[in-house]
């Protein structure tokens, strides 16, 4: 708990953190306002899976709408930054030698490494849930939310529904910045490492998007992030949802191990 609170201090005094939350923090802003100008026009773009224009009516759905368009691109892009730069970052710098040449672990630093890239990734993901929710507040109000299989529920539980939804995503961004975490193990530029991590995110995306290669979508993570929309369906399907905390849960342990195992018997002197 001591490394994992140093390094959330340490976070917390990097001017580079705080950038990267006003830019999630932007776009639910920009998203609800662009929907607010478009409202009257009747030619105007559902969204995926219709998210969106359910949230073009009732800002209780613009979190989830928010999550619709992050989870393509800038959260991973921010999860691949920040699992990257915590121990590439610090090889850069020069500082991680003298971290470990006192009297700690290398399992307990790669650990709080991951642990404070996480608290990053809960932080970012609260500052869209709320930007969003006053955001579509403002511009729609606030409703009992109508889901994508057409039934309307309470706020309360659209609120549930919504927390649920960030959960997962949470679960499936975990494996890129474990991934992010890895290379960083393998290389002392953060920039490399966390390329390298978006270039295998991409590389399963493409293949889960051809048919040729659906034997593999079973065993790919970002085949799996969009399961959060079964949630916004009555009956919710929670098939997809449990097979998918799965898939991600395997992903993030091999990966952490992996990086235990790769920093643990690395030269740090190189």
């Amino acid at each position: 708990m001591r490394l994992l609170r140093l390094e959330l201090t340490k976070l917390l005094a990097q001017r580079r953190s705080y950038v990267g939350w006003i830019g999630l923090l932007i776009v639910p802003v920009l998203m609800t306002l662009a929907l607010y100008l478009n409202r009257h026009n009747p030619h105007r773009d559902n969204g995926p899976g219709g998210i969106i224009s359910l949230a073009s009516h009732n800002g209780l759905l613009m979190p989830v709408a928010a999550i619709t368009l992050l989870s393509g691109f800038l959260l991973p892009l921010l999860a691949s930054m920040v699992g990257s730069y915590q121990l590439a970052g610090e090889a850069e710098t020069g500082t991680i030698k003298t971290w470990l040449m006192h009297s700690i672990s290398r399992g307990g630093v790669v650990v709080s490494k991951w642990g404070v890239a996480i608290i990053y990734v809960v932080i970012g993901l609260l500052l869209v849930a709320a930007g969003a929710l006053v955001a579509g507040a403002l511009a729609f109000g606030l409703h009992s939310p109508t889901l994508l299989s057409g039934q309307t529920v309470s706020v309360a539980q659209g609120l549930w529904l919504t927390a649920l939804s960030y959960l997962y995503v949470l679960a499936g961004v975990i494996c890129v910045l474990s991934l992010a975490l890895l290379f960083a193990t393998f290389t002392n530029s953060s920039l490399t490492a966390a390329i390298g991590a978006l270039v295998v995110v991409i590389v399963m995306n493409i293949l889960g998007a051809f048919s040729y290669f659906d034997f593999l979508k079973p065993y790919l993570f970002t085949s799996r992030v969009d399961a959060w929309q079964s949630l916004f369906s009555q009956p919710v399907e929670w098939s997809p949802i449990l097979k998918g905390v799965l898939v991600f849960t395997i992903y993030t342990v091999a990966l952490l191990v992996a990086a235990w195992y790769v920093f643990r018997r690395k030269d740090i002197l190189v």
